[in-house]
């Protein structure tokens, strides 16, 4: 019979709905509770392990007690084995991790565990890609790609992996976090924490959910009401080329070069068509210090510079700031890369490596993701 561990963190997501944008830290749990949260986590756990159990396979799951797994497992039909040590009177990042550290040395198959970001950094920083894991969506911010899609998925996809009989392939995934007080000021600020080895099963991964049921017009329209809502008086959007980029002219009712680059300044047209000369003319001159550029993502290939854009040249980009660029796509499109890195190639590698990393791709009205960048 399989073995599968289970972590559960009852905390996580508990500051979603009160809006404090995370769940990190006794101080915001304790702000969370006081705004009238509740914990939602242990039901999501419920209906994973439900939905596994519905799949008719037998298996052992081994857990924490108390919320930390064994009352979910019993929930859901499950004799859970306990393990000991572990305390559930305030659960904390060393509880996960400690629990993480037994199930790893029990030999366990899968090791399942629910939270948000911040677990799946937690469970990353003792397993590492020792142990199959598969993360339960549970915590407000969840930009990893270890989490299945829902918790529904999640207990699908451990079922396939579990008893597939092999059929299902272990693909090492990116776990990274968001600085949550940067979160809160509206700052975005991305770090990868290393990777995990997951049970790939496309349709019931995060990394590739399901597209929006908006057409890709409505989308496109989405992104552009988005980014015009944060246009701001007197600064300059350097607009790239593509079809999304051109949305944006076309809501403002201006004409739009749908392979060129176009610069907009307080909702008005001031340079069509711009080559690299005309822009860096502008941002060394009265846009100095107030400039903006907004690219797409090169549909297939994944560029978002260098292909198709050259009058973003290095300099202009540097020029501009590399904190002041803005990535807009379709979910549609980003789903299309089958996890592909995006991709940069300025023919400067000092710009090069300053693009590489991760970046906020807004892809609707209030919607982003965090993805790589590679040169």
């Amino acid at each position: 019979m399989k073995q599968l561990g289970l972590i559960v963190n009852p905390m996580a997501g508990i500051g979603g709905r009160v809006g404090l944008k995370g769940s990190d830290g006794e101080e915001i749990r304790m702000l969370a509770f006081s705004l009238g949260a509740v914990q939602e986590a242990p039901g999501k756990v419920v209906r994973s392990l439900k939905r596994m159990k519905e799949c008719g396979h037998e298996v052992h799951i081994i857990t924490c007690p108390g919320s930390m797994g064994e009352e979910e497992a019993r929930e859901a039909g499950y004799d859970p084995e306990i393990i000991e040590g572990i305390s559930t009177d305030r659960t904390s990042a060393e509880d996960t991790k400690k629990a993480a550290q037994v199930l790893m040395e029990r030999g366990v198959d899968l090791l399942m565990f629910a939270g948000g970001d911040g677990t799946a950094r937690d469970v990353c920083s003792v397993i590492g890609t020792d142990l199959p894991v598969l993360g339960i969506p549970a915590g407000v911010k969840i930009h990893s790609g270890v989490y299945g899609s829902s918790p529904i998925h999640a207990g699908e996809a451990a079922d396939m992996y579990l008893n597939g009989g092999g059929s299902t392939q272990l693909r090492e995934m990116e776990v990274m976090d968001i600085d949550e007080d940067e979160f809160r000021n509206d700052r975005v600020s991305a770090r990868l924490y290393g990777y995990m080895k997951v049970p790939f099963e496309r349709r019931l991964l995060q990394c590739a959910k399901a597209g929006s049921s908006m057409s890709e017009k409505a989308t496109i329209q989405s992104i552009a009401s988005d980014v015009i809502s944060n246009m701001k008086s007197g600064e300059y959007y350097i607009i790239g080329p593509g079809s999304t980029p051109r949305g944006i002219l076309e809501m403002l009712g201006l004409p739009a070069t749908l392979l060129g680059v176009d610069v907009v300044k307080d909702r008005r047209l001031v340079m069509s068509d711009a080559n690299e000369q005309k822009l860096l003319e502008l941002l060394h001159g009265e846009a100095r210090g107030k400039a903006h550029i907004i690219v797409t993502v090169i549909g297939g290939q994944g560029y978002i510079f260098g292909r198709g854009n050259q009058q973003l040249s290095a300099e202009v980009l540097e020029a501009a700031g590399f904190k002041n660029i803005t990535v807009i796509a379709t979910e549609s499109k980003m789903i299309a890369l089958e996890g592909k890195p995006l991709l940069v190639d300025t023919g400067v590698e000092d710009v090069n490596r300053a693009l590489c990393g991760y970046k906020m791709v807004k892809t609707a009205q209030g919607k982003t993701m965090v993805y790589k960048v590679s040169c």
